[in-house]
């Protein structure tokens, strides 16, 4: 599986996760979009250090080819799975009353 697919895999199970598993319904939010922007600068200043020192290197047979800050565009589509997983959990536990406590 290269990584252009599991990345896009990723975001269709979040997505799908969001919408149809918890019903937290985020990315149907305004403040979720107006508020994702913040994350993608962060992701792409990590992203541009570690791919453009050498620390993070992607075979290019796994990749699009499409590179921002040095990083494969892929790398967007994970991360965008990634929050909007965590933070559907967050959400739906939240609204459960689950704590530490």
């Amino acid at each position: 599986m290269t990584y252009t697919v599991a990345a896009s895999v990723g975001v269709l199970l979040s997505v799908a996760v969001d919408l149809f598993v918890l019903h937290t319904r985020l990315i149907t939010r305004l403040v979720f979009w107006a508020t994702y922007p913040i994350v993608i600068v962060f992701q792409l200043l990590s992203n541009g250090i570690l791919t453009g020192r050498g620390i993070v290197l992607y075979n290019p047979h796994d990749i699009l080819g499409l590179r921002i800050a040095h990083a494969p565009v892929e790398d967007l589509l994970f991360g965008f799975a990634l929050v909007l997983l965590t933070l559907s959990l967050w959400d739906f536990w939240g609204r459960k009353g689950i704590d530490r406590s």
